[in-house]
C-alpha cells in the first residue's frame, strides 16, 4: 500500500497598495488559497500588508518578513505563496530567511497546469512556460564550484555554474520551441 506524500504546508501573503484593481487583499488571498488548495497544498495562515508600494527586497516591508519567521515556527509552513509576481531578488531574500520554498501566484498557477495538462501538446507547453519562468530566476546554488573546466559541453575554462546552467536551459526553451511548433504543424 503506497501512501500518498504529506501535502506542503502553504503560507499566503499578500501586499495591498491601496491601487484600484477592484480587489481587496482579503479577496485576493482567499483565491490564492483556492489555487494553492487546488494544487495541492495544506493551506496553514496568511497575511496581509498594506503599503503604498511593494518592498523590493521583500516584498512585504522587512518587519512583515520578521513576523513570517514566527509564523513558520508557529504552523511549520513549508511553502510561502506570493499574492503577486515576485523579482528574483525577492524570492531569493525570502528563501533565505525562512529557509522555505518561495514561489508566486504565476508560479501556483503554472504548477496547476503541470498537474492538469493532458494532452501532449499541452505538457510541451506547460514545460516550455516553467522553463521561461525558471530562467532568470536562477541563482548561485553552485557556489562551491565557482568556476567549471572546460571540456566537451561547455563553453570552455572559466565558465560558472550559473552560466551553464543558463545556456542549458536556453538550449532547452529553443528545442521545446521546436517541438511545440512540429506538433501543432502535425495537427
Amino acid at each position: 500500500m503506497e501512501l500518498a506524500p504529506p501535502a506542503e504546508k502553504a503560507f499566503l501573503i499578500a501586499v495591498d497598495t491601496g491601487d484600484d484593481s477592484g480587489w481587496t487583499a482579503n479577496e485576493s488571498l482567499v483565491e490564492l488559497a483556492n489555487l494553492a488548495t487546488t494544487a495541492g497544498a495544506e493551506v496553514v495562515g496568511a497575511e496581509w500588508q498594506n503599503r503604498r508600494h511593494v518592498d523590493p527586497n521583500w516584498y512585504v516591508g522587512k518587519g512583515k518578513a520578521e513576523e513570517l519567521v514566527a509564523a513558520k515556527n508557529e504552523t511549520r509552513f513549508d511553502l510561502l505563496v506570493a499574492d503577486d509576481e515576485l523579482s528574483p531578488g525577492q524570492q531569493k531574500s525570502l528563501e533565505s530567511l525562512l529557509n522555505v520554498k518561495v514561489i508566486d501566484r504565476s508560479r501556483l498557477i503554472l504548477d496547476i497546469f503541470a498537474l492538469h495538462a493532458r494532452t501532449h501538446e499541452g505538457r510541451l507547453q506547460v514545460e516550455l512556460a516553467q522553463l521561461e519562468y525558471q530562467l532568470p530566476r536562477l541563482t548561485r546554488l553552485w557556489t562551491h564550484l565557482s568556476r567549471t573546466q572546460g571540456g566537451i559541453g561547455s563553453r570552455g575554462p572559466g565558465e560558472s555554474q550559473l552560466e551553464t546552467d543558463r545556456r542549458i536551459i536556453r538550449d532547452r526553451i529553443k528545442k521545446m520551441k521546436g517541438r511545440v511548433e512540429d506538433v501543432r504543424r502535425s495537427r
